[in-house]
């Protein structure tokens, strides 16, 4: 396999260790003019996978559809989703240096700051027919107490499309992600059609990540429909 460049596999590495937030925004802002290169060198398939099954689960031609792109970075998925035919596309970021890049792609609509956590979505609820969090569900990043907020933004009938690694550093998070995942689905507040790993998410940054030896993570894509109805509680 194609050796990393040492430059990109320190600048993973630094958003991916366990520093507090406002340090972590920085090394994004910081991270933003080299991102697209670097997850170019890492072949990241996770935005072309995502904006792949959205569009495989909308019913008609997407292009009045309104989505919301949560911490979209430079703009990868909404590039992806804009060769699905996605016209109506807004964005969400912790960081004004992505936020800067995403801008410049002129694919967004409308794009705000926002660090999903600690602040709500901006925004009313049920106003947006698919909601992406691709990439920033791991381990250090946006904590899985933000399911909520992303169903509330999202219209009923609306789609949810999310993504996480399953490297070993991230298999903690990823368990945590997916009980909260199933108590959602229990209480009748979405249904899942799609958990979907994938072998090669992206490149491995260490020998210690990869899987069986073979230089790539996996990853898993999930798609969930929000409830069209509020759901009752048996008597």
């Amino acid at each position: 396999a194609m050796v990393l460049p040492s430059g990109v596999r320190e600048r993973v590495a630094a958003v991916h260790r366990g520093s507090a937030l406002p340090e972590r925004l920085r090394q994004y802002d910081g991270w933003a003019t080299d991102y697209d290169q670097d997850v170019a060198a890492l072949e990241y398939r996770a935005p072309h996978l995502a904006a792949a099954s959205l569009a495989f689960a909308f019913p008609a031609a997407p292009a009045g559809a309104r989505l919301l792109d949560v911490a979209c970075g430079t703009g990868l998925v909404a590039r992806e989703l804009h060769r699905h035919g996605f016209r109506c596309l807004h964005g969400v970021d912790g960081s004004a240096g992505m936020l800067e890049r995403a801008r410049s792609t002129g694919l967004y609509q409308e794009l705000r700051q926002c660090v999903l956590g600690r602040e709500p979505l901006p925004g009313p609820a049920e106003q947006y027919d698919a909601v992406t969090v691709v990439g920033a569900l791991g381990e250090g990043q946006v904590p899985t107490s933000v399911l909520p907020e992303l169903l509330r933004v999202t219209k009923p009938g609306g789609f949810l499309c999310l993504t996480t690694r399953s490297n070993p550093s991230n298999l903690r998070y990823k368990r945590e992600l997916e009980a909260e995942l199933g108590k959602l689905e229990r209480c009748g507040a979405w249904q899942k059609l799609l958990a979907q790993e994938v072998e090669h998410w992206e490149r491995a940054t260490s020998e210690e990540e990869s899987t069986r030896g073979t230089g790539y993570i996996s990853g898993v894509v999930y798609l969930y429909q929000k409830c069209p109805v509020p759901h009752l509680e048996e008597d």
